[in-house]
């Protein structure tokens, strides 16, 4: 039976969700997250993988609010560190189940998160960190964020997860409140992503930063899809702007725009799409494709997702060789793990 590494999934270690009932001003996403038990309860989580999914283990990350979104930058930093060591308590508890995590920081301040990001790795194992796609609102190519990708890429030398957040308070069209019928989340989130992604390629993150791995949920939000588009209109920048200035952009990047997208990893959590995920790995290639799940956001609370995903692999009709990429070699090459529950 081939071994799984969900590399993609969610957890609130309960003294987090504590402190998110307590802080968080999102009552809907309260309330969403109280309706999932096996965000929380994690001996139900570990019991639900042992009995349905023996051949799949859980590299945990924290599921949102994270830490900033939380708290000011006196608070989230002790909001980090609480969510860090529960999860390290839950992959000490149930290693065969969840043999790893990925750390959470608090971003809204950057000395703190970098003091977290080594003791998280350093002392309780995390195999890299999680960030929102935008910090408050606040894009992640800021010069202030670049000390923590710095250190990831070449201190540590583990990947970043990028997780997209888009708020239901964001409207869809000017004049209206919020967002309707959650388009904020199933479109939105997606587009937040692939709006990070862009950031990064054209201020020339990845350009300095060559060694940076970055894990992109949803397989890259819309980037597979539209990559004649981009590669096409992005190849004129400047074109469409009164000056022109932007197209100096191109200049500075010693490739294509199209080819620093596809040094970006992508997952497969695309709610089952077979021909999705076909996108996907067409476009970032076989080597930058992981297996994953976003349990338990689905609408059993846990295994939907987790079947489906795998469903959605196997009716690819891949070789033997790379389905162990996706399902375990490439998870285990970014965290620079031999195999699962030790460290290279």
């Amino acid at each position: 039976m081939q071994k799984k590494i969900d590399i993609y999934n969610h957890v609130l270690p309960p003294a987090y969700f504590e402190l998110v009932k307590q802080h968080s001003k999102d009552a809907g996403l309260v309330k969403r997250m109280a309706g999932l038990p096996l965000l929380w309860d994690l001996e139900a989580r570990a019991k639900m993988l042992a009995e349905q999914f023996p051949d799949v283990v859980q590299v945990l990350t924290l599921s949102a609010p994270a830490p900033e979104m939380l708290g000011d930058a006196q608070q989230s930093p002790a909001f980090a560190r609480v969510a860090n060591d529960g999860m390290a308590e839950i992959c000490r508890r149930w290693p065969e189940q969840f043999p790893a995590f990925v750390a959470s920081l608090p971003m809204n301040n950057v000395p703190e998160a970098l003091k977290e990001m080594d003791r998280a790795i350093n002392e309780l194992g995390a195999r890299g960190v999680q960030l929102i796609t935008s910090v408050n609102g606040r894009p992640l190519d800021e010069p202030e964020f670049f000390p923590v990708f710095e250190a990831m890429a070449n201190k540590h030398r583990l990947p970043v997860w990028m997780h997209p957040f888009r708020p239901g308070t964001r409207a869809d069209y000017p004049g209206e409140e919020r967002s309707r019928y959650e388009i904020w989340q199933v479109l939105g989130w997606p587009f937040e992503s692939s709006v990070a992604m862009a950031r990064m390629v054209f201020s020339g993150l990845l350009e300095k930063l060559p060694e940076l791995r970055l894990i992109t949920h949803h397989c890259g939000g819309m980037i597979p899809y539209f990559a004649g588009r981009a590669e096409s209109l992005w190849a004129q920048l400047g074109s469409r702007s009164a000056d022109g200035s932007e197209a100096d952009v191109l200049k500075r990047l010693s490739k294509p725009p199209i080819e620093y997208f596809k040094m970006f990893y992508g997952d497969t959590v695309l709610g089952g799409s077979r021909a999705a995920l076909r996108c996907g790995i067409e476009f970032f290639g076989v080597d930058h494709v992981v297996f994953a799940s976003d349990c338990p956001f689905d609408p059993e609370g846990g295994p939907m997702f987790i079947r489906e995903g795998i469903r959605s692999i196997e009716e690819l009709g891949l070789s033997e060789e790379d389905n162990e990429k996706l399902y375990l070699g490439n998870a285990l090459r970014l965290m620079r793990l031999k195999h699962l529950g030790g460290q290279s």
